[in-house]
């Protein structure tokens, strides 16, 4: 569902709004005032994430790099448009082709490009960038990248890789060979003055917000129009809200449930567009570390089945979320890629009495608490959530009370984000509310690589240890036959094979559920109409919208322009 949100109603007075805006440019000026156009002069102002206080940190492989550097700053060599099945667009890159076998991508660069420092961008830079060791993760399978000139670098791989497309062009930042070759320690390199090709540099950083310019050495010399960007430091949602209430904000992705609030200003639209996965990720691998009574799948079986997703949907998530698939292939986008249709949608009300039969055929007692146990050990669990995400902390609220029912324990809790951050990335947590990032194409692979592919195809590693850099794999899961399947899936330009790999792959995270599914979850982005243009809307979804977007937050900066 797209919901492009256009009501009006009169706003509704936000408390302590000006102390709220201390620290913002200009933030009771400009914007064109209630009488006219708006002032080209001042920044667009931005809210990308509870990232608070900011620490300058501009670094694509960091975990805590600032939502800025990936698209205003770096950028890929195509643009992909997550929302649609459409062929990409340039950036660095110009064209590209595979040879007969799929193992050979040729890629021509655009002529006559410079980093942001003046030096010039060449294929050099890109087949540094693909031999860099932050882009080789153990499974990556390249053999080598070569600039044959200029414009011109081969990428040679060990198979066919026409199933990572996007992760490959897409997918990885460029980078410039006379900064990154005298990185040493490319993990925890902060990057603090980046130099890039996207549309912006870093011109200050605070504790409050940092602000990007205009890149001067960028390619189209008309772009951007906005010259300025002030990206604010903002812990909650709530207060993001009201600073949108309020006019001192002008494009966020959040989760509003009442988005009358802040559309009552005549500034701001808003709109929905459903991408990413909401799940349960479990630390369920009791051998690479994980502890606690989730690292048997009896316990995410049962708890998958006394979820009441209606109510979540309703209740945490007013509405705007789409149902969700096992399979995580996005509905009705990649319907076809559903090996069995019994699997097409996660179940929608709880069934307690099925999660009591999981438990009791696994060996576990409901004692006179009301509360399954096995050897002694209840099934007592914590769940996560980051403080202030509002959704996510109900959403948790509510599955504690289902899980209750049908006799599971979970204590609920908020943590701030880089907490939430460091335990999913060690492995140190039981149960957390969380994201996948979605697919950027019209196929479920990426998320079955990066999610769940195990050990051998370079996705996760043991409790204690960080997942490798641009993999995702929190859960710890590490099944042989999925990491087969996901290796056989990334050489075949065959759908009818693929299919065939898909459905072994879904058989498995089905059944077993490392991530256990709860919705798609609504993706609200909230921006400026009234001072801005060139935003994407339901009639003209050019990108996927929201500001925290990676790649995309930069592609839709280069179409904005101010009123007047």
């Amino acid at each position: 569902m797209i919901r492009n949100g256009k009501r009006k109603i009169a706003l509704t007075a936000v408390a302590g709004a000006s102390v709220l805006a201390l620290g913002l440019t200009a933030c009771g000026t400009g914007g064109g005032g209630d009488e006219g156009g708006g002032d080209s002069d001042r920044p667009l102002r931005v809210w990308a994430g509870s990232q608070t206080p900011i620490t300058a940190n501009f670094n694509p492989f960091a975990p805590t790099v600032l939502h800025g550097a990936l698209g205003p700053i770096y950028e890929p060599l195509f643009f992909f448009n997550k929302t649609a099945d459409e062929e990409p667009t340039g950036m660095i890159g110009d064209s590209y082709e595979y040879n007969e076998d799929g193992t050979v991508i040729t890629v021509k660069i655009k002529e006559g490009l410079k980093w942001s420092d003046g030096e010039p961008l060449t294929a050099e830079d890109v087949a540094f960038t693909f031999n860099f060791e932050g882009n080789n993760p153990e499974g990556n399978g390249l053999v080598s990248a070569e600039a044959t000139d200029e414009t011109t670098v081969v990428l040679t791989y060990d198979s066919a890789q026409y199933t990572t497309e996007f992760q490959r062009l897409g997918g990885t930042w460029i980078l410039p060979q006379h900064i990154w070759s005298e990185v040493d320690d490319f993990a925890s390199f902060a990057n603090e003055e980046p130099v890039g090709s996207g549309p912006y540099v870093v011109d200050s950083v605070t504790s409050e917000s940092y602000i990007l310019v205009a890149n001067e050495e960028f390619r189209d010399a008309d772009v951007p129009a906005i010259k300025k960007v002030q990206y604010i430091a903002v812990d909650n949602n709530q207060t993001a809200q009201d600073l949108l209430a309020a006019g001192e904000l002008d494009w966020t992705g959040m989760f509003i449930p009442n988005p009358e609030s802040v559309t009552g200003n005549g500034k701001i639209e808003w709109i929905n567009t459903p991408q990413d996965p909401t799940v349960l990720y479990t630390c369920s691998n009791a051998e690479l570390g994980c502890v606690g009574p989730q690292t048997d799948v009896a316990v995410r079986q049962a708890l998958n089945v006394a979820i009441d997703r209606a109510t979540i949907k309703e209740k945490a998530f007013v509405g705007l979320t789409g149902d969700i698939s096992p399979t995580y292939a996005l509905l009705p986008r990649d319907e076809k890629w559903v090996a069995d249709s019994a699997n097409e949608v996660s179940p929608q009300e709880a069934d307690t009495a099925s999660a009591g039969s999981i438990l009791e055929a696994a060996g576990y007692v409901k004692g006179s608490d009301g509360f399954y146990a096995k050897d002694g050990v209840p099934v007592e669990m914590t769940l996560t959530s980051v403080d202030g995400w509002t959704d996510y902390n109900d959403a948790a609220k509510l599955i504690a009370e289902q899980a209750a029912e049908a006799g599971i324990k979970i204590t609920p809790s908020t943590v701030q984000w880089q907490e939430f951050s460091d335990s999913r990335q060690t492995g140190q947590f039981q149960l957390i509310v969380g994201g996948m990032i979605g697919t950027s194409v019209a196929d479920p692979y990426q998320i079955y690589r990066d999610w769940v592919g195990g050990t051998a195809v370079g996705s996760t590693g043991p409790v204690g240890a960080e997942v490798p850099t641009g993999r995702w794999n929190f859960s710890r899961y590490n099944n042989p036959v999925v990491d087969e399947a996901i290796t056989a899936a990334t050489s075949t330009n065959d759908e009818a094979t693929k299919m065939e790999l898909y459905a072994t792959i879904q058989s498995e995270i089905v059944r077993d559920l490392p991530y256990i599914p709860l919705v798609i979850n609504a993706t609200q982005t909230f921006y400026n109409a009234k001072d801005f243009t060139g935003w994407p809307t339901e009639e003209d979804l050019y990108a996927f919208p929201p500001s925290w977007g990676s790649i995309a937050a930069g592609y839709v900066l280069q179409h904005l322009k101010p009123v007047g």
